[in-house]
C-alpha cells in the first residue's frame, strides 16, 4: 500500500495558491483577471478544507467545501453579467477606468 502526502504539502499547496490569486488580486488591473484570482483564492480554500477533512476523517470539510463551490458559481454568474454590463456601457475591462461612477 503507498504511502500517502503529508497534510502539510497540501497545506503549503493551498497557501501558494491563495497567495498566487491575492497577488493577482492586488497587482492586475483587468477585471476578468481579478475574478479569475478570486476563484484561486477559493478553490485554495477548498483544498485546505479536503486536506483537512480527509486527515481528520470528518465530513464537514466536504460539506463547507460544497458550500464554497455553491458561492464560487454564483459568484461567477453574477460577476460575469457585471463584466458584460461594463463592456457594453465601458468597452473596457480595465479596472481604473471602470472605477468611477459617473458616466
Amino acid at each position: 500500500m503507498p504511502s500517502s502526502v503529508p497534510l502539510s504539502w497540501y497545506l503549503i499547496l493551498s497557501a501558494i495558491l491563495f497567495g498566487l490569486g491575492v497577488a493577482g488580486f492586488v497587482v492586475r488591473r483587468n477585471i476578468i483577471t481579478v475574478f479569475m484570482s478570486i476563484e484561486l483564492m477559493l478553490n485554495a480554500v477548498n483544498l485546505s478544507f479536503i486536506a483537512f477533512s480527509y486527515q481528520l476523517r470528518q465530513v464537514d470539510g466536504h460539506i463547507f467545501s460544497f458550500f464554497v463551490m455553491v458561492v464560487a458559481a454564483a459568484e461567477a454568474a453574477v460577476g460575469l453579467a457585471i463584466i458584460l454590463t461594463v463592456f457594453k456601457n465601458r468597452a473596457t475591462l480595465a479596472i481604473d477606468d471602470v472605477s468611477s461612477l459617473k458616466n
